[in-house]
């Protein structure tokens, strides 16, 4: 981590390992998938400690506050000291984990397949007896 008050929130994005690259960061922000304390932002907008950042990866939908700056990627374990996941968020992620665990999978009603050429024409025989 470096001494920076504020950088782009691509940049931070990036260095926080939420985007494999800023290009992919500054698409999602484009897209509407970044939020800075509760407002859309642009990919130039700046980042400071303290600020909340919305970031909807997917199904997910994470929730956290900038504790430290960087504009240079490092390692993991250095990339989350730069933020800290709200408690709400985290209970909310987990909640729709396990929502999405326990819903109903449509593929699986489907157990045999397609019919065979035997069972087309035991249908078809059935369907003449009536």
């Amino acid at each position: 981590m470096s001494t920076l008050e504020k950088v782009r929130i691509d940049k931070w994005l990036w260095a926080a390992r939420f985007y494999k690259t800023r290009s992919l960061a500054a698409d999602e922000i484009g897209k509407g998938r970044v939020w800075i304390n509760e407002q859309l932002c642009k990919p130039a907008r700046e980042v400071k400690i303290g600020d909340m950042v919305k970031i909807r990866q997917g199904y997910n939908e994470k929730i956290v506050i900038v504790r430290g700056i960087s504009s240079v990627r490092g390692p993991a374990p250095v990339a989350q000291t730069l933020y800290e996941e709200t408690p709400e968020s985290i209970a909310k992620r987990e909640l729709m984990q396990e929502q999405r665990r326990l819903a109903y999978e449509p593929a699986d009603a489907y157990t045999k397949g397609r019919p065979t050429k035997r069972d087309r024409r035991a249908l078809e025989n059935w369907r003449k007896m009536f």
